[in-house]
């Protein structure tokens, strides 16, 4: 494809926008509503299209070119199009986030102030192997009024291409643009050289993919990095508790960002916690690597320095004895990722603590780091999850695929009024009210 023509894409993403975000609520969940059953109902054709791209990825993973993990997130079944189906209509059931007063004030009399929520308008993203990412993206972008530009990763092209399908199918009513497929890394350079007509980009991958994208564009970036996420069993655990977690957070789905990857253990309870944690790990066929501390309790393999820096996304786990709780503090400040950190104890305080110390967008107390999700969050989904802080922090759902806008309500007022030797005082008086097209809350 060439220049001219992702340009001329993208400008078509640009006006669809436009029109989109004056499509009304109901019209959004009715194509959502479309959507959902045309998965269901185009299932037999998907599934086709994912068995290709799984045998391609076996292959590879056969040459050690793709790992396991890559190959678990990128199949498909029954079942799981069930799901996604359930997810897109999971969306529809939010509150439709745009046209929201988020604040309102009283400049003077017939002079008032409206703050509304609204789409971002072009929101571009680039994303991994995982299928299901594609229509979670697609399902936020249409109920929030955005138009969105797809890439996924090559690894999904056949899966990719016949969700875009059946989703552009289910969706012939809404402005033509407004969900775009490219595939062709060159497509994705020229589109980020488009700061003036894209106006937001959300990449998911590895730190050094999100900072490539950063480096080479002017748009704003909301990354979705890597998650290096820790459970810290403290010396106030409930040990039974500690290893039910542990075990959660790790063997439930290890090929995700919110699997932990470091376990953390006080020094104080380690000889009565490791050894049945750890017999607990191998039952689920887990490889451990451990620091010396404890390995003078268990027998398993030597971790290195690396280890603490490295996302498994498979079943594989590094384990730490810390001397205290400011000592895991401080670990999971050293090398984590910002995703999501928990920490089990009974000690209401100490949870505070670590809870207030860790610099992270989800911390847990007494929970499994893999609540950090769009759906369990109760967002109906997520485009990802950002490991920043401005913006959108955490699971980005629809709130975070929104800006806002000002709108004021006059009756022919002048800025000269406000200003000068007899300059009117503004009243600057906070309303209970929401904003109604020609209308002021007071004094009509």
């Amino acid at each position: 494809m060439t220049e001219r023509d992702t340009t001329a894409q993208v400008e078509r993403a640009q006006s669809a926008a436009l029109r989109l975000a004056n499509v009304d609520a109901a019209d959004r969940d009715a194509a959502l509503g479309a959507i959902a059953d045309a998965i269901r109902d185009n299932s037999e054709a998907i599934l086709a299209a994912n068995r290709e791209d799984v045998e391609e990825a076996e292959a590879m993973l056969a040459d050690g070119e793709y790992t396991q993990a890559l190959v678990d997130r990128l199949k498909l079944d029954e079942a799981k199009l069930d799901d996604i189906a359930g997810m897109v209509e999971s969306v529809a059931e939010q509150d439709d986030p745009l046209g929201e007063t988020l604040e309102a004030r009283e400049l003077d009399e017939d002079l008032e102030l409206y703050k509304l929520s609204v789409p971002i308008g072009v929101v571009a993203t680039i994303f991994e192997s995982r299928p299901d990412a594609l229509v979670q993206i697609a399902a936020l972008a249409l109920k929030s009024g955005n138009a969105v530009i797809l890439k996924g990763g090559s690894e999904a092209s056949e899966s990719n291409r016949v969700l875009y399908e059946t989703i552009l199918s289910a969706t012939e009513d809404l402005p033509d643009g407004w969900a775009t497929l490219i595939e062709a890394h060159e497509e994705v350079d020229r589109l980020l050289e488009l700061d003036d007509m894209v106006d937001l980009v959300m990449p998911r991958g590895s730190s050094e993919f999100v900072s490539y994208i950063q480096d080479n564009t002017q748009i704003p970036v909301l990354g979705h990095t890597e998650g290096i996420c820790h459970v810290y069993v403290d010396e106030a655990a409930d040990l039974d508790m500690a290893e039910d977690i542990a075990l959660d957070a790790k063997v439930q789905y290890p090929a995700v960002c919110n699997a932990v990857e470091t376990l953390l253990v006080d020094e104080a309870i380690a000889a009565d916690f490791l050894p049945a944690v750890v017999e607990r790990y191998r039952d689920e066929g887990v490889v451990l690597r451990g620091d010396e501390a404890t390995r003078e309790h268990v027998d398993i393999d030597p971790a290195t320095d690396d280890d603490w820096d490295t996302e498994y996304g498979d079943l594989e786990l590094s384990v730490k004895v810390v001397s205290d709780l400011y000592d895991a503090v401080d670990h999971i400040n050293a090398h984590g990722s910002k995703h999501t950190e928990s920490i089990v104890t009974d000690d209401a305080e100490r949870a505070e603590t670590f809870m207030t110390g860790v610099d992270a967008a989800s911390v847990f107390h007494n929970a499994s780091t893999r609540f950090a999700d769009g759906y369990r969050y109760g967002l109906g989904a997520e485009v990802g999850i950002s490991t920043g802080k401005i913006h959108a922090r955490g699971p980005v759902g629809l709130e975070g695929l929104t800006t806002y806008k000002y709108y004021l309500e006059g009756d022919g007022q002048l800025v000269a009024t406000y200003a000068g030797e007899d300059a009117v005082p503004f009243t600057h008086e906070a309303l209970d009210a929401d904003w109604n097209p020609g209308h002021r809350s007071r004094r009509d």
